[in-house]
């Protein structure tokens, strides 16, 4: 069997109502003809949207392929004893031109009785924000189901969220269970579990082109809801140069922030995962084996769990996700 290598995957674009073109102006990615890209998935096992590889003598495989041939050689050993043939880790990013609809995501317990799926907990990583920039999450005020449905009902549920205005760089994590929403002006990263199941809760009365308004899934929000109110929902991390900061560690995935202006080398020899690199600003030039990988903002790259060394060098400067899972 040839030697895995680090995989580069063709993006997949998607259509939303709320989508702007940042995804074209800021990140250079072509998603001609949709008028109005809101998300392009960059590494994706999610059933009926995978990417594809674009690299190598794997090029035209699709991510759950290799992970089914390559195996814990690909994932790491016990990743793949914990999830098979489904690569457990979406990555994409969202160009959000205005609200979002308030939403929530279930639980690993939850959505696997439902949809037998794993749970969507995420973390988003600002990449750009306009001035006044807001998004929601969290609630602003404790509440219980009662409480929280006498809002919908009276269309005051915006008057309970918690509002955060936002700026390049933020880190928002977002368990499964907090409702949120992204606002008008914001670029970001989502790093999330392989799952696409979202409860809408209210969508502005937004109405689409045919005239109609989305499905809102009300009932099926009330269990999977978070309720608690927190005293911090952003993320505090101290940044640093040339070293590798921590962002997010969660059961799910671990996200940490690596900003160089000089060469490194990273050892992997001892975590039994794959890596992936998220370029979050500037670029850089990954070397493994003699082989050389350029990677830009807006662009991702996985290295295999086999593979145990890499260099990166920054041109000049470079800010880069690193996201892996440990178990």
């Amino acid at each position: 069997m040839n030697k895995l290598y680090p995989l580069m995957f063709k993006p997949i674009f998607k259509e939303k109502i709320w989508g702007g073109q940042k995804i074209k102006t800021v990140l250079g990615k072509d998603f001609s003809p949709l008028p109005n890209c809101g998300e392009v998935w960059v590494l994706s096992g999610v059933e009926n949207n995978q990417t594809v590889i674009e690299n190598g003598f794997l090029v035209g495989n699709d991510l759950n392929e290799i992970v089914e041939v390559y195996m814990g050689d690909l994932l790491g050993d016990k990743i793949f004893q914990k999830f098979g043939n489904e690569f457990p880790i979406l990555i994409k990013f969202i160009d959000a031109n205005d609200w979002l609809s308030i939403q929530v995501h279930p639980d690993d317990g939850l959505a696997w009785k439902r949809h037998n799926s794993l749970g969507k907990t995420e973390m988003w990583y600002i990449f750009d924000a306009e001035k006044d920039a807001e998004l929601i999450s969290g609630f602003s005020k404790k509440l219980d189901k009662e409480s929280y449905q006498k809002h919908l009902e009276n269309k005051t549920l915006k008057s309970v969220m918690n509002f955060e205005k936002v700026k390049s760089g933020d880190v928002y994590y977002m368990p499964a269970g907090r409702v949120h929403a992204l606002g008008p002006g914001i670029l970001l990263a989502e790093i999330q579990q392989t799952s696409d199941v979202t409860y809408r809760i209210y969508d502005w009365d937004r109405i689409d082109e045919a005239g109609m308004m989305r499905d809102l899934h009300t009932e099926e929000a009330l269990d999977a809801l978070d309720f608690e109110v927190y005293d911090n929902y952003k993320t505090n991390y101290d940044p640093q140069l040339n070293t590798t900061v921590k962002l997010v560690e969660s059961p799910h995935f671990t996200t940490n922030l690596i900003h160089l202006s000089k060469p490194i080398k990273k050892d992997y020899s001892e975590l039994d995962s794959f890596i992936i690199y998220v370029c979050a600003e500037g670029k850089f030039e990954l070397k493994n084996d003699d082989q050389k990988y350029s990677i830009t903002k807006g662009e991702a790259i996985l290295l295999p769990a086999i593979l145990d060394q890499v260099e990166i060098y920054p041109s000049p400067e470079t800010k880069i996700l690193e996201v892996y899972m440990i178990y």
